[in-house]
């Protein structure tokens, strides 16, 4: 671990990548905070922007994890998700790293990319962190697997990627899809990968995100 994160204030907020026990929630915050920053991470399984702007139930669980504390998990549908502006005013985080993607997708429902959607999903989430003026990072979907329950398809997870990165500035944009072959790691439905796909997953952003850190204002 190189450090450059040490003395950042992280919060994470993410789908069921992040919420799922065994998935990314652990790697990915551990590594962070080995590098010396405070993290403070949050998952909402199937969530989409809009769901951390107003209050919903969560469909089939959530996640949440503090530092090195061990993560606490909910897997029933009856609780409630968070709201990104509270988690701001109450962890006054200086960088916001977003994890969301897959569920914005429209796979096997939407013929094609549901762009005005997507747009305005971003545009929304992306403006408590403006208005705080914080530095973010939006961390893209990567190939998967195609087919499976969610249907997921190559075509589709590149043509949102690639919208994806025109559209979250200020965040820095770090694109999954650069660090594999599409298919080239396991999944258990085409989405969620297991948990050699994971720790692949996860050093990828750590990389990512330790070479975009130098570049934020607070270094």
């Amino acid at each position: 671990m190189s450090g450059v994160l040490a003395g950042l204030a992280i919060l994470v907020i993410g789908d069921s990548h992040i919420a799922a026990q065994g998935q990314f929630n652990n790697l990915l915050h551990e590594s962070l905070v080995e590098q010396g920053a405070e993290v403070n991470t949050f998952g909402v399984c199937s969530s989409l922007p809009d769901d951390w702007l107003q209050p919903s139930e969560t469909p089939c669980g959530r996640g949440e994890r503090h530092d090195n504390g061990p993560a606490q998990m909910s897997k029933t549908g009856s609780v409630q998700g968070w709201l990104l502006p509270a988690l701001i005013a109450q962890y006054k985080p200086n960088l916001v790293v977003v994890e969301m993607g897959d569920t914005l997708a429209g796979y096997g429902a939407a013929p094609d990319l549901p762009k005005a959607s997507i747009a305005k999903q971003v545009n929304d989430l992306l403006q408590p962190i403006k208005a705080a003026k914080i530095d973010c990072i939006w961390v893209g979907p990567p190939w998967g697997t195609e087919g499976g329950a969610y249907k997921k398809t190559f075509t589709r997870v590149k043509a949102l990627s690639d919208y994806l990165s025109q559209i979250v500035a200020p965040c820095h944009y770090v694109d999954s899809l650069q660090a594999s072959a599409p298919g080239a790691w396991p999944t258990t439905d085409g989405v969620h990968f297991t948990p050699s796909g994971t720790r692949l997953w996860d050093n990828y952003i750590i990389g990512s995100i330790d070479k975009i850190a130098p570049e934020l204002p607070q270094h």
